[in-house]
This record gives structure tokens, C-alpha cells and sequence, in this order.
């Protein structure tokens, strides 16, 4: 664990923790219409550096649209304030997705429900904690 001044910007966030932003396991709550009546939620695992792509999500999930979940909305799926979203699935309607370009790294940080203070973990736990599905979720 590391301790930190408040800071849920990536690019910041990872200077005060001494690694490279692509290293943060940024994990963002994204809303996924699949058809008129059907809404799924994908907690998305992404380096802290890119961007998440909506049509790969819409490809992966069978979609039809994506955009991130209202706020209050990921607040509630995850149990923490958006910025401090860690990357797991603690609620059953959340699909946990993970990019492949943070296999790269021997561990990833990530702020975990609060903005002070982060957690390190090798990659290799995490996937065995976690066990997301992993797939290329990132823009080009």
C-alpha cells in the first residue's frame, strides 16, 4: 500500500506513486444497451494512459451501444466513488474486463475507495484474485 496526497487523475496519480501510467489499472463502469430492453454494465480494466474503445465493448458484450454508466449508477455498482473504482466485480451485474496491455507489467496500482492511498499487486494475483476476462478494450 501507498500512501499519497488525494488524487484521482491518472497522469498525477501515478507520478505521486513513482511508476508509469500505463502501470494504473484505471477500471471504468461502462453501460451496454444490447438491443431495447436489455442493459448490461462492464467494469473495464484499462491502462491508465489509453482510452476505452465503445465499439470493442459493443463488439465483445453484443451491443448496440456503450457509453459510461451515470455516475451515481457506477457509485453503486462498484461501492466506491468514481476515481477510486478498483478493479474487481463485487456486484453480480458487473462484467469484469481486463486489457491485455497491462500483462505487460509484473504489477499494476490502482486506488481502491479511496483517493489517498493505493494498492500495488502483482499482475499474476490479480488475474488469480479477479479472474476477468481478458480482452483488448482499448482505442487504436
Amino acid at each position: 500500500m501507498i500512501e499519497h496526497d488525494p488524487e484521482g487523475e491518472t497522469a498525477a496519480v501515478s507520478a505521486l506513486r513513482g511508476h508509469d501510467p500505463g502501470q494504473a489499472a484505471k477500471c471504468i463502469i461502462i453501460m451496454v444497451k444490447v438491443g431495447k430492453k436489455v442493459t448490461r454494465f462492464v467494469a473495464a480494466v484499462l491502462p491508465g494512459d489509453r482510452r476505452v474503445s465503445f465499439d470493442k465493448l459493443k463488439a465483445l458484450t453484443g451491443g448496440t451501444f456503450a457509453r459510461f454508466a451515470e455516475r451515481d449508477v457506477a457509485e453503486q455498482l462498484a461501492g466506491t466513488p468514481v476515481g477510486t473504482i478498483p478493479p474487481f466485480a463485487f456486484d453480480e451485474r458487473l462484467e469484469l474486463i481486463f486489457d491485455p496491455e497491462l500483462l505487460q507489467y509484473d504489477e499494476v496500482f490502482f486506488n481502491a475507495g479511496r483517493l489517498d492511498r493505493t494498492i500495488g499487486v502483482a499482475t499474476k494475483d490479480y488475474l488469480a484474485i479477479a479472474e476477468p476476462r481478458i480482452e483488448s478494450l482499448t482505442e487504436a
